[in-house]
């Protein structure tokens, strides 16, 4: 399992869940929705990876990450070179990988019980429209931390790969679906062992 909380003393780490929750949830709007081109994805993405330092984080945390979600990044970035043109995917795939360090940020800064606490307090009022809070809660939390474990799973592939000095090419997505659907089994299987599930 990838450790997704850093301990630390940091200004991110001493802000609240729910302050860093909506800002995350900001942050994820405007880099959707503004219509960026290819300087301003860039400056985008340095004041992400500024954010990480700022907030009392060593830069190799969200490097580590960019690193791990490589794989990904660049299977869309190729789609959209090919498809569209080359600056759409620079400002696409930018796109991606600052909301992708903006929860990196939060999982790491914040512990998951005190996101799952905001969480469950935002939703409470959904409740009389039928909606559980503290599943709706949970749902989330596993959506936020599902991105970090898959991108690991996949390092962990290509690293079976490089050790036994095969590659797979596309054939890695089999050992990846098959980490991916155990990983998903024994959350599943936590979760109706607390009566979640």
């Amino acid at each position: 399992m990838i450790p997704l909380y850093h301990p630390g003393a940091g200004p991110l780490h001493r802000t609240s869940a729910g302050f860093k929750l909506a800002a995350l949830a900001s942050g994820a709007l405007v880099l959707s929705l503004f219509p960026h081109d290819v300087v301003s994805i860039g400056v985008s993405l340095l004041l992400v990876l500024g954010l990480s330092v700022l907030g009392g984080l060593p830069l190799r945390l969200p490097l580590r990450e960019l690193w791990r979600l490589r794989w990904i990044l660049a299977v869309l970035a190729v789609a959209l070179a090919v498809f569209v043109s080359p600056a759409a995917a620079w400002i696409n795939t930018g796109r991606v990988a600052a909301v992708l360090l903006l929860a990196s940020l939060l999982t790491s800064t914040t512990r998951m019980s005190e996101l799952m606490a905001v969480l469950d307090r935002l939703l409470r009022p959904l409740r009389r429209f039928g909606l559980d809070p503290d599943a709706a809660a949970l749902t989330i939390s596993l959506t936020l931390t599902t991105v970090p474990v898959i991108a690991g799973f996949a390092a962990r592939v290509r690293e079976a790969e490089q050790a036994r000095g095969v590659r797979l090419g596309a054939r890695s997505a089999v050992p990846l679906l098959v980490l991916s659907l155990r990983h998903a089994d024994d959350v599943g299987e936590a979760l109706a062992a607390r009566g979640l599930g």
